[in-house]
């Protein structure tokens, strides 16, 4: 592989507590790959990582089912009228709105799913993310709140496999008729078949770099046995890449995934980035061509120093 080259791209709207997002970038005989893992994660963690941008750079990717990958457009905690305007001009007919962010009241959340489903009309998908942000009570009388405005599902509303079995049963037994994804649950706690034994979840969300490559997320789906949706680790186009390559594998695609994130980018690293048109992604390559995302001299040595935290066997084969 080549010598890694560090990105640097700014965001338009403050996202997951950045208004940056830095990572790396290598080229081996079966393309270009990504390793981008957060600043707050560290080995054996950031393992998996490796082992996603060691197979895109060196395997490539498995033989896609279809063409073209349906896609949501990704509402940041943003105010009412920036929520509807990222909306009604993405081209997408499913929104995934962001809530329970820090700092912010739940009021802010409700006029801004509102914003969303108006964007979108009574025939438009609207799904929030929680990110694990609220206790079970919490959920119940929140989750009630927003099922006004028919959420396609609830994506990590408590933060544990455990508080997710409960929640599914509470909103049951009540009556409220909104389903629940599972993401950090599957992809951050060890055990994603405890999700599945738990009965915590009705849709399994399933990220490429964190979970160590296409080929194993593969293999994961057919354990757990759930319908997925893939999302991105808000990557630049080139990671993106891998996960539009594993919903293009997937036997069955039933919902629109998370992966028209470089539409939160001020730039890329290509001319062509990937984003939506129509409401879905092509399967394609993505050639590294633009200018003005290389990151400074001091972001590349604080990656290579990363990188060196790695085993060297780890980086050798990626096993």
């Amino acid at each position: 592989m080549t010598g890694v080259l560090a990105y640097r791209l700014p965001l338009r709207n403050r996202f997951r507590g950045i208004t940056v997002r830095e990572g790396v970038l290598l080229r081996g005989p079966a393309g270009w790959a990504e390793w981008s893992p957060f600043a707050e994660y560290a080995f054996p963690e950031t393992g998996a990582w490796w082992r996603a941008a060691w197979e895109a750079a060196n395997v490539g990717f498995p033989a896609p089912v279809r063409d073209r990958v349906p896609v949501n457009v990704t509402v940041p905690a943003v105010d009412a009228a920036t929520a509807h305007r990222l909306v009604a001009t993405s081209s997408c007919t499913t929104a995934k709105v962001k809530v329970a962010e820090r700092g912010q009241a739940f009021a802010e959340d409700l006029d801004r799913v509102e914003a969303v489903r108006d964007a979108l009309g009574p025939s438009g998908r609207v799904r929030v993310d929680v990110n694990g942000g609220w206790q079970v009570d919490e959920a119940v009388v929140k989750l009630t709140e927003l099922s006004r405005f028919g959420l396609e599902y609830a994506e990590q509303p408590c933060a544990t496999a455990e508080d997710l079995a409960e929640l599914r049963v509470r909103l049951a037994r009540g009556g409220v008729d909104v389903l629940i994804a599972a993401d950090e649950s599957i992809r951050r706690q060890g055990d994603p078949e405890r999700v599945v034994a738990l009965d915590a979840a009705d849709i399994a969300v399933l990220k490429v770099q964190p979970l160590g490559g296409v080929r194993r997320c593969l293999e994961l789906a057919e354990r757990l046995g759930l319908p997925v949706v893939v999302s991105s680790a808000l990557e630049s186009s080139v990671g993106l890449a891998a996960g539009v390559a594993l919903a293009a594998a997937l036997p069955e695609l039933p919902y629109a995934c998370g992966l028209n994130t470089a539409a939160m980018f001020a730039a890329d690293v290509t001319a062509d980035p990937l984003v939506a048109v129509d409401g879905a992604i092509a399967v394609r390559p993505v050639t590294v061509d633009a200018d003005g995302w290389q990151a400074g001299p001091e972001a590349t040595r604080r990656w290579l120093a990363r990188l060196d935290e790695l085993p060297a066997e780890l980086r050798r084969t990626g096993e």
